[in-house]
C-alpha cells in the first residue's frame, strides 16, 4: 500500500468512528456512512466497505448480522489513568476509544497519572461519555520532589511535577524541621474529603532551593530514579573475587597478546567496550568487539541484579553519573582499564576494507587493553597520521566509513543533531557552554558497536528461535507525522517526498546533506527526529527503521544497560546449547527497561535545561542572537546561536502589536503591522528573567 492510500485510509477511519461515535448506539450501514462522508460512486464506497471490515476485526467497532456498523455505548465502570490538566478536568485514557471526560469536581482523589476507576454517569450522541471517580487503584507515585513554603506553622509543598494542578498541604507536624524555600522530598499521606489538598509529609529535605545538589538531587527523585545503593548489594559487590583463575582463562579464548585498546570520553571511568586488531594478510583484518563481561560477576536473581533490573540503566547527568552497578563494578572490577586482564563477550569479526564480513565468532574472551585513548588523542593520530597505533585506527577509520557507507545505501537515515556540554567551576555552577563535535573517532566506535549489535541480532534470531533476546526496536513513523514534518519542511523550501517509507528516508537524507552547515540544521533535524516513533525494547518484533537494520539489539553497553545485560545471559546460553532457556518474564522486563530508559532520559535533559537556566541567570539584560525554533498559542521558542540555550518569548509580552497564532502555518503574526514570525526567522532577544527552580528562561524581542 502506497504511503498516500494509508494516508487517506487512516484519515476514513477517523472519520467512521467519529460519524459513528457522534450517534452513539445508532446503527448504520456502509452505503450511509459513504453518503454522510459524500462517497457515492461504486468503487469509493468499496473502499469505505473495506475499512468497516477491518475496523470490526480490530475490534474499533461492531457490526450487526444484516451490515449495520455502530460503536458501543459506554456504560457501567472502567478503568484506565487518567490524565488532569491545569483547570482540574480529567480525561480518562482508552486505547481504541474515546475519552471519557470528567469534570473538576469528580476527579477527587486522583491525581494525574494515576490507575483510577471510574463510573460512567453520562452519554450522549455527540459528546464524549463523562465520569466520576471512584477510587484511585494504583498512585503514579508516592514520593514528590518540590519546594516547601511554610507560613504560621504549618506549609505547603509545592510539587516539581508540571503535570499536577494542585499543591500539596503540610501539617505543621509534619514539616519534619523543613524551612521555607527548602527542596523536600514529600510522601503522600492522605486527601480529606474536606480538603482542596492532599496532605503529605516531609521525609528527606535536600537542600535549599537554587543548591546545585539540591536541583540535581531533587531531578532524580522528580523522575522516580535512584540514588544511593542499597547496604546489601554494596556488600555483594564488594565480596566479588575479581582475581582471574587460569582455570577461567582456559574456558575462553584468549585475546591478551593481540593490540586491544578503548577509545572514550576523557573524562570516562567506566570502559565497557575494547577493540583489538590483527592484519591477517594484505586484504583481511581481524577486529575484535570486547564487551565487558557483566554477567560472570552479575548472576541471575543475586542482589545486584535485582537492583540493576530496578534502575535498568545509569543515569548521565550534567555534573554526575548515577550509575545502574555499584562502582567497585562499574568503574573497576568489569571496567576494561588499560594494562589489567579483564573478562569480556566478545564479537569478533575478519572484514576486509570495505567492510565485508569474511567470518564471525561469538563468545567469551580474556583481554588485555594496550593503550586508553581519549576521542580527542584517536582524532589527533588519525588526522595526522602519526603517533601510537596510528596506522591501526585509520585502517579501522577506513572501515567504519565503508560500514557506514552500505548503511545508508541500505535505507538508515544519517541523523547529525548538535549536543551541548557545560564547563563547569569547582561548585559546580556553569561558566561556559560548548558545542559537542563529534569526529571520526566518535563515529569509528559508533560503527563497531552498530555492527556487533546488529550480528549478534541477526545470531540470535536466525538461529536460535523460538528462543529470543531483548530486541531494540524502532517502527516506521506514523504517516500523519510524516505528512506533518513534510509540511514544515515545504516552508523552508526543502521537498520531503512521502510516498512511502524508503522515499521518505532518501529525501530526509538529502535534507540533512544539503542544510548541512546552515542555521536550518539545528532546526530541521529535530524536528524529522520528532516525526519518528520511539524505539523500545521488545521480544516480540525485530527491526529497526533508523538504522536500517532487520536485526537489532543492544549488546555492547551491559554496565550501564540491563538489556545488554540480559542479551549477554540469554546468547551464552544459546551458544553453549544449554536449552531450555527459561524466558517467561522477557516481554515484561522489556516494558520495564523502556521505561526506566525514558526517564532517564528525561531526567537528562531536566538537567540541562537546569543549566541552561542557571547559565543565563548570569546574563539578565544582554543581548543575543537566535533563531525560532518552536512557536505555540502562548510563545516563541527561540534557540541561541552562540550557546544553544533555548528560551521563551511570551506572546502576551510582545507589545509592539496584538499577535494571533496561526496554527495550520505554525506561526504567529501582529493585526496591525502584520510582522510575522515563523520557525526558522532569525531574531535579536534580551534575556529578560530567569527560574531556576522552575527551570524557565524568559526572553524579550530587540527590535
Amino acid at each position: 500500500m502506497s504511503l498516500e492510500k494509508k494516508l487517506k485510509n487512516d484519515w476514513l477511519e477517523s472519520q467512521i468512528f467519529q460519524i459513528l461515535n457522534e450517534n452513539t448506539g445508532a446503527k448504520m450501514n456502509y452505503k450511509q456512512l459513504s453518503s454522510r462522508l459524500g462517497f457515492y460512486n461504486k468503487d469509493e464506497r468499496k473502499t469505505i466497505n473495506l475499512i468497516l471490515n477491518s475496523m470490526v476485526n480490530n475490534k474499533k467497532i461492531i457490526e450487526q448480522p444484516l451490515g449495520s456498523f455502530y460503536v458501543e455505548k459506554k456504560t457501567g465502570k472502567t478503568e484506565g489513568v487518567i490524565e488532569i490538566n491545569k483547570r482540574g478536568a480529567g480525561f480518562l485514557i482508552l486505547e481504541n476509544e474515546n475519552d471519557i471526560h470528567i469534570s473538576p469536581s469528580l476527579t477527587y482523589p486522583a491525581l494525574s497519572g494515576d490507575t483510577v476507576l471510574v463510573e460512567i454517569i453520562k452519554t450522549g450522541r455527540k459528546t464524549k461519555p463523562e465520569g466520576k471517580v471512584l477510587k484511585v487503584i494504583k498512585r503514579k507515585k508516592e514520593l514528590f520532589s518540590g519546594i516547601v513554603q511554610v507560613s504560621n506553622g504549618f506549609g505547603f509543598f509545592v510539587p516539581d511535577d508540571a503535570s499536577l494542578n494542585t499543591d500539596f498541604f503540610i501539617p505543621k507536624n509534619k514539616l519534619k524541621g523543613a524551612k521555607n524555600n527548602d527542596r523536600a522530598v514529600a510522601k503522600l499521606i492522605n486527601w480529606p474529603q474536606t480538603s482542596n489538598n492532599p496532605y503529605v509529609e516531609i521525609v528527606k529535605i535536600l537542600g535549599k532551593s537554587g543548591e546545585n545538589n539540591a536541583e540535581i538531587n531533587a531531578i532524580l527523585y522528580e523522575y522516580g530514579l535512584k540514588t544511593d545503593f542499597p547496604e546489601s548489594v554494596i556488600a555483594e559487590s564488594q565480596n566479588i573475587n575479581e582475581t582471574i583463575t587460569e582455570t577461567e582463562i582456559k574456558k575462553r579464548n584468549d585475546f591478551r597478546n593481540k593490540l586491544t585498546f578503548t577509545i572514550d570520553p576523557e573524562d570516562a571511568k567506566d570502559f565497557d567496550d575494547a577493540i583489538s586488531f590483527v592484519k591477517l594478510n594484505d586484504k583481511i583484518f581481524e577486529i575484535g568487539i570486547h564487551i565487558a563481561d557483566v554477567s560472570h560477576f552479575v548472576t541471575e536473581n543475586s542482589e545486584l541484579d535485582k537492583e540493576a533490573l530496578s534502575r535498568a540503566t545509569s543515569v548521565y547527568l550534567v555534573d554526575r553519573v548515577v550509575p545502574m552497578l555499584p562502582e567497585n563494578l562499574s568503574n573497576n572490577i568489569c571496567s576494561l582499564r588499560p594494562d589489567v586482564d579483564r573478562l569480556c563477550f566478545s564479537a569478533v569479526f575478519e572484514l576486509d576494507i570495505k567492510g565485508k564480513i569474511h567470518k564471525e565468532w561469538f563468545g567469551k574472551t580474556v583481554i588485555h587493553s594496550n593503550k586508553r585513548f581519549s576521542y580527542e588523542e584517536a582524532q589527533n593520530n588519525i588526522e595526522k597520521n602519526e603517533g601510537l597505533y596510528a596506522q591501526e585506527l585509520i585502517i579501522l577509520n577506513k572501515i567504519a566509513k565503508n560500514l557506514k557507507n552500505e548503511r545508508l545505501r541500505q535505507g538508515a537515515i544519517s541523523f547529525e543533531t548538535e549536543e551541548i556540554k557545560f564547563l563547569l567551576d569547582k561548585n559546580a555552577k556553569p561558566v561556559k557552554v560548548l558545542k559537542k563535535v563529534r569526529k571520526d573517532a566518535h563515529k569509528l566506535i559508533e560503527e563497531f558497536m552498530l555492527l556487533a549489535n546488529k550480528r549478534v541480532a541477526t545470531t540470535v534470531n536466525k538461529n536460535y528461535k523460538p528462543y529470543t533476546i531483548p530486541y531494540r526496536l524502532h517502527e516506521p513513523p506514523i504517516p500523519s507525522k510524516m505528512q506533518e514534518f513534510a509540511d514544515v519542511a515545504s516552508r523552508f523550501g526543502y521537498k520531503i517526498n512521502t510516498t512511502n517509507e524508503d522515499e521518505y528516508i532518501k529525501s530526509i537524507n538529502e535534507m540533512i546533506e544539503a542544510t548541512d552547515g546552515t542555521k536550518f540544521s539545528g532546526i530541521l533535524q529535530p524536528l524529522a527526529i520528532k516525526s519518528m516513533e520511539k524505539a523500545f525494547y521488545t521480544s516480540q518484533k525485530t527491526g529497526h527503521f533508523g538504522l536500517g537494520f532487520d536485526y537489532y539489539a543492544h549488546f555492547t553497553s551491559p554496565i550501564r544497560r540491563y538489556p545488554d545485560l540480559l542479551t549477554h545471559r540469554y546468547f551464552i546460553l544459546m551458544i553453549e546449547q544449554k536449552f531450555p532457556i527459561h524466558q517467561e518474564n522477557i516481554e515484561q522486563t522489556c516494558n520495564w527497561c523502556s521505561k526506566r530508559e525514558q526517564l532517564a532520559v528525561d531526567a537528562e535533559r531536566t538537567s540541562v535545561k537546569f543549566k541552561q537556566t542557571e547559565y543565563l541567570s548570569n546574563y539578565i539584560g544582554d543581548e543575543f542572537e537566535g533563531i525560532i525554533s518552536g512557536i505555540t498559542s502562548w510563545g516563541i521558542f527561540v534557540e541561541l546561536v552562540e550557546n544553544k540555550c533555548e528560551g521563551m518569548v511570551r506572546i502576551k509580552d510582545m507589545k509592539d502589536d496584538i499577535y494571533e497564532f496561526y496554527e495550520k502555518g505554525k506561526f504567529v503574526m501582529g493585526r496591525r503591522k502584520k510582522i510575522k514570525y515563523s520557525i526558522g526567522d532569525n531574531v535579536s532577544i534580551k534575556v529578560k528573567k530567569t527560574n531556576i527552580t522552575k527551570r524557565t528562561i524568559d526572553f524579550e524581542l530587540v527590535f
